[in-house]
């Protein structure tokens, strides 16, 4: 990205956990992100009530050489971007950060808890990378390495944030802020995966040609008024 840190402001920012939408389908981003629209399934709430558990800010623990916090606020002026890490692990070591109250060097450790198991097609190393690198930038120390918590299988996946992972991440939210600046919502082919999808009922890609599906909508209500 070729911005420089004063070039967001905080109001521009995207949600990091807008990641896992575009990388599933680039129109349901827009659709949620920039027309505003939602719709819950199965998946959706199952995943909300797994996110109710974990985002407690007022939960702090402590097990030994690690250190705890939930629902941590992280963001980056330099990406354009904020969101929550679910749990932000602090392990005690030769690197890392000090905190308060506490002696030695604690290394920052993000975690995200999910439902179902890991897939290689999803946005969840994506997520993860990007909390990671807002960290990184807010406390200014590198993060090589988080975990991703999976429901199903109730076990953790290490995630290494590579190179090549960083730059998939800077890549998409490059083209995020693009879309999100020109309102643009793209058309796609529709595949089976549109069968899971939150939107399926409201995306209506057949039905759309050159209007958005806010408009289509809009045009749908003052008909019925």
């Amino acid at each position: 990205m070729h911005k420089n840190i004063t070039d967001y402001r905080e109001e521009d920012y995207l949600q990091i956990s807008g990641l896992q939408h575009f990388r599933f389908c680039r129109r349901q981003w827009a659709l949620i992100h920039i027309e505003k629209l939602w719709a819950e399934n199965y998946r959706t709430v199952d995943g909300e009530l797994m996110h109710e558990h974990v985002h407690d800010a007022e939960f702090n623990e402590s097990r030994g050489d690690v250190i705890i916090r939930r629902g941590v606020y992280v963001h980056s002026a330099e990406l354009g971007i904020s969101g929550q890490c679910d749990a932000l692990e602090f392990h005690k070591g030769s690197i890392g950060v000090p905190m308060r109250g506490k002696e030695g060097l604690w290394q920052p450790y993000p975690v995200e808890y999910k439902r179902g198991e890991f897939r290689t097609d999803t946005g969840d190393t994506l997520q993860l990378c990007a909390q990671a690198m807002c960290l990184e930038h807010m406390l200014c120390c590198k993060i090589e390495r988080g975990a991703l918590f999976y429901g199903m299988p109730r076990r953790r996946m290490e995630i290494t944030f590579t190179d090549e992972l960083r730059k998939e991440v800077l890549e998409a939210i490059a083209e995020m802020h693009d879309m999100y600046s020109r309102g643009y919502t793209p058309k796609v082919k529709p595949t089976k995966s549109c069968a899971a999808c939150s939107l399926n009922e409201l995306c209506l890609p057949s039905l759309m040609k050159k209007r958005s599906v806010g408009a289509y909508i809009r045009a749908a209500m003052e008909e019925i008024t």
